[in-house]
């Protein structure tokens, strides 16, 4: 199962922004990684290193590899409508991002653990792939033994309102990944349109 293992703290610093982990040391040490810090007189970025920079900071903020984005991005370009929308909704409609989403696990990267050790089930069948894309009117699940589990259930903090995609039933642990979300209703800091300039060149 390919996923970043490396340092989460220097990839929030390097962008500036909280996306992975909570963002607590952006408060006490802002700069940049490496050794001179904000001291060292950066160049204005390039176009093509703005492209670039977008896209690691979709890849990170989704626990996603290269060859896995660019397949996302091929089957984005594909569907009709936006590229670029298309993608964020592709994104959004991973399963261990909708679990995080519902408020079923406290990060990606423990809601991708949950579906990996078999605690997830979508139309009442155990799903392992945290990859795996859902399609409008999928019920999501804890499976019967894991809802006895406290480990797991101690996690569950229930799903925040803005996210109407998404339907969670609180007493059945249950809940329902109702459509694909609009762009503008996604809160991810990500300028998919530079990605999509990016690949075409």
């Amino acid at each position: 199962m390919a996923r970043y293992t490396g340092p989460k703290t220097k990839i929030s610093r390097r962008f500036g922004e909280p996306i992975l982990g909570n963002g607590k040391w952006l408060t006490k040490n802002s700069n940049p990684p490496g050794q001179h810090g904000g001291t060292k007189k950066r160049k204005t970025l390039g176009e093509y290193a703005l492209q670039l920079r977008e896209k690691q900071k979709a890849k990170y903020t989704y626990g996603i590899l290269e060859k896995q984005f660019r397949k996302i991005f091929e089957e984005a370009s594909r569907r009709k409508g936006v590229t670029g929308e298309n993608l964020i909704k592709l994104l959004e409609a991973r399963l261990d991002n909708t679990i995080f989403r519902m408020g079923i696990a406290p990060s990606r990267p423990a809601a991708r653990q949950l579906v990996s050790h078999k605690h997830i089930t979508v139309n009442g069948g155990v799903v392992n792939v945290p990859s795996f894309q859902l399609k409008a009117g999928d019920v999501i699940g804890l499976k019967d033994k894991s809802r006895e589990n406290t480990a797991v259930t101690g996690q569950v903090r229930g799903k925040n309102q803005k996210f109407s995609w998404l339907d969670w039933n609180e007493t059945e642990l249950e809940g329902v990944f109702i459509t694909y979300p609009e762009r503008e209703s996604v809160p991810e800091n990500i300028k998919e349109q530079l990605i999509v300039e990016l690949y075409s060149k």
